[in-house]
Parts: C-alpha cells; sequence; structure tokens
C-alpha cells in the first residue's frame, strides 16, 4: 500500500515560524548595509566638500585681514587730508623702484598661477619650477623695499606720516614674507610622492588665493601712497 508524500500541517506549521525569521533577518540585515552604504556615501560627500569649506574659512580670514589693512589707509588718507605736510620738508617718494617692485608681485601672480595650472594637468615639475620662481619674485620684491627704505629722506619716528608709511609697507612686507615662506613649503611637499598632488590642491589653492590677496593689497598700497 503506497503512502502519498502530503505534508504533515504541524511539520508546515512549525516551518514558517523559522522562515518568518530567516526573513526577518535578511531584511534587517539589508536595511543595516543600505544605512552604511548611505552613511558612506555622505561621508565621502563631507570629505570632497571639506577643502571648500577650509578656503571658505581662509577667505573670511583674509576678509578680516583685508579690514586691517582698509584702517590703515584710512589713517594715512585722513592725516594726509587733516594735516598736509609742512613746506620744505622732504617727503618725495621715489616712483621707479615701487613701480619696478609692483610689476615683481604681477609677475609672481601670473606664475603662481602657472604652478596651480601645472599641477591641475599632473605636471608636478613644472609646478614646482614655477613656484620656485614665484618665491624668487617676492623676495626679490622683499629686497627693493629694504632698498627704497634706506634711500628714503624721512625715518620711522620722523612724524606721523613717516611713521604711518612704514606701518603700512612693513604691515605688508610681512605679509610677503609670510607668502613667500608658505611658497617653499608647497615647493617641498609637491616633490615626488609630497603631500600636494593632483588629488591633494587644498595646500596649493589656499596658498595662492593669499598670495593673490597680498599682491592685490599691494596695487591698492601703490596707489595711495605713491600715485596720490
Amino acid at each position: 500500500m503506497t503512502s502519498s508524500s502530503v505534508p504533515s500541517p504541524i511539520s508546515a506549521s512549525a516551518a514558517s515560524p523559522a522562515q518568518a525569521a530567516d526573513l526577518s533577518v535578511a531584511d534587517a540585515g539589508a536595511k543595516q548595509g543600505a544605512e552604511v552604504s548611505h552613511h558612506a556615501e555622505a561621508g565621502h560627500g563631507e570629505e570632497e566638500g571639506h577643502g571648500d569649506f577650509r578656503l571658505f574659512g581662509l577667505a573670511t580670514f583674509l576678509v578680516a585681514d583685508g579690514m586691517t589693512f582698509a584702517g590703515f589707509f584710512a589713517a594715512y588718507l585722513t592725516f594726509r587730508a587733516v594735516n598736509p605736510l609742512a613746506e620744505g620738508g622732504n617727503y618725495e617718494l621715489e616712483l621707479v623702484l615701487p613701480t619696478v617692485n609692483t610689476i615683481l608681485l604681477l609677475l609672481s601672480s601670473l606664475t603662481f598661477h602657472r604652478a596651480a595650472k601645472a599641477i591641475h594637468q599632473d605636471r608636478t615639475q613644472a609646478c614646482r619650477n614655477w613656484l620656485l620662481v614665484t618665491a624668487a619674485l617676492g623676495f626679490t620684491f622683499l629686497g627693493g623695499q629694504m632698498v627704497e627704505y634706506f634711500s628714503l629722506p624721512f625715518g620711522l619716528t620722523d612724524n606721523l606720516f613717516a611713521s604711518t608709511f612704514y606701518a603700512i609697507t612693513g604691515f605688508h612686507g610681512l605679509h610677503v614674507t609670510l607668502g613667500g615662506l608658505m611658497i617653499l613649503i608647497i615647493w617641498w611637499q609637491s616633490r615626488q610622492g609630497g603631500r600636494v598632488t593632483k588629488a591633494n590642491l587644498f595646500p596649493l589653492e589656499a596658498t595662492e588665493l593669499y598670495w593673490h590677496f597680498v599682491d592685490g593689497i599691494w596695487v591698492l598700497l601703490y596707489g595711495i601712497l605713491y600715485l596720490l
């Protein structure tokens, strides 16, 4: 007598909870995997945008720094308006050396731009060469400024005009010095296997932004101190 293989109601009902548990575990695993993937993508997005936030922070700092220069300019212009220079006083500023210095800084902005363009094209050695040229132009500017200081017909403490002139140009010279040192650091970090690469451009981009800011301040300074 053949017995038909009909599943027992008891075994079927016993298997259902186990299958339901398996499905619950699978669903939970899928949800957890989706959450991990979502968090990973979000973290990756934050990492990609991190450099932009740092550049924004630097730009905010430079705006505040620009306000300091604006205060110097306002003080100088107010002094010139309220207290005209005494007759017979020798306050004549030569234009040749400051004009040459202005050209040097404008050229340095161009060479820094070439350096940034080279690293974007993955031409590391070209980038390093342009960075060296930029630093050399910056330090040559500082040398020219020192020559001007020694040739001025007035000293630091002669009067308020002289003190303000030295304060403004000296403060800017400090910025150029810091910028030149930053460029040399970037030059070192952009060597083969270094930190500055096409995939990590923030150090170079931040230094370039700072350098263009310093150059722009000098153009304003040149116009106010030497041309007005």
